[in-house]
């Protein structure tokens, strides 16, 4: 493998095994719990804020990824292919070997002050999480965010990860300059599917405190429930109680989507569930037979419902008021990576 030679060896720029990288990438370890088995390779890219590809349909044009692979492990992750582009697995490979872009926070400034950038809105965590549990430990979001608020930028931050109450200061006060938002990823609630599908997140529930901080604080946060899983989180019964919770957190907006399986995560979660949930390989297949969507008719059914819930609990009614805003809390120990 490719990435092997970077134990060893400084790549050049011309060098095969690391075309994607500038000089100076070095593999790494730690021997703490929360790190066994994962390998990080810390690298300098040659760039950061990306430009979004125009068939992509989505609501923005620029993001930032500090990283590429992710330690929340989560069994659907639609950016599982991405990893194959670096001559790595989507499956295991994803999960354990991240790579770590050591000079994001330069590079951001650098790229901020730059004559052509028109500060557009950049959007992060879209690709991988950037609060995800090798965070704590490299703190790049922190320089990031620091150059984002020094040049008056607008960003959002998509997240799993309660680490970024960490970051509540730099939130605030980027906040004052700039349009700032927050959402958090979390599609359902039950225990027992969270530990199996996202094992190396943090609770749901931990997630929606978090969300109810940030907006304590002026910083509007919204949640994307997602994914709906199908057979699984979609019971009338459960998407009640979790849009229920959801607005008991105070998001500003709720958006649905349902599982959608792209090829990497598909085989990922194929043979998750044939080890878990045999029964309903069938099911699956019925619904993801031709394609990496669910039929329309069944996420139009689930989304109607969910939105539906969203009105009668009244998520977005509301709005943060940012002249209220609380001091920050304490900062939290780096270890999101303790899962409650």
């Amino acid at each position: 493998m490719r990435w092997d030679n970077l134990r060893l060896t400084d790549a050049g720029p011309d060098d095969p095994a690391a075309p994607l990288f500038a000089r100076g990438a070095v593999a790494r370890t730690f021997d703490t719990p929360g790190f066994r088995g994962m390998t990080f390779y810390e690298i300098q890219a040659r760039s950061i804020i990306n430009r979004v590809p125009a068939a992509s349909r989505v609501p923005f044009d620029y993001t930032i990824n500090p990283y590429r692979g992710c330690g929340h492990r989560c069994v659907y992750c639609f950016a599982r292919k991405t990893h194959e582009y670096l001559d790595l697995d989507a499956g295991a490979d994803f999960d354990s070997k991240i790579v770590v872009k050591v000079n994001a926070a330069e590079l951001v400034r650098k790229e901020l002050a730059a004559p052509r950038w028109r500060g557009q809105h950049i959007a992060m965590g879209t690709n991988v999480d950037c609060y995800q549990r090798a965070e704590g430990r490299y703190e790049l979001m922190r320089g990031i965010l620091t150059a984002l608020r020094d040049a008056a930028n607008p960003f959002s931050v998509l997240t799993k990860g309660t680490l970024i109450l960490r970051d509540l200061d730099l939130l605030t006060e980027a906040a004052d300059r700039a349009d700032v938002g927050a959402s958090f990823s979390v599609g359902f609630l039950d225990p027992d599917v969270w530990r199996s599908v996202e094992p190396g997140t943090p609770d749901p529930r931990r997630r929606l405190e978090a969300c109810a901080t940030l907006n304590a604080h002026g910083i509007g946060c919204g949640v994307l429930m997602a994914p709906v899983l199908p057979y699984l989180t979609d019971s009338p019964a459960q998407l009640e109680r979790t849009v229920r919770e959801i607005a008991a957190a105070g998001a500003t907006h709720l958006t649905p989507i349902v599982l959608h399986l792209r090829p990497g995560a598909r085989q990922w979660w194929l043979a998750w569930l044939s080890r878990e949930h045999p029964r309903l390989v069938p099911r699956y297949l019925e619904l993801y037979g031709r394609g990496a969507y669910a039929p329309r008719a069944y996420q139009e059914r689930v989304t109607t419902q969910i939105r539906e819930l969203a009105t009668r609990f009244g998520i977005g009614r509301a709005t943060p008021a940012r002249a209220r805003r609380l001091p920050p809390p304490p900062p939290p120990s780096p270890q999101q990576l303790t899962l409650l």
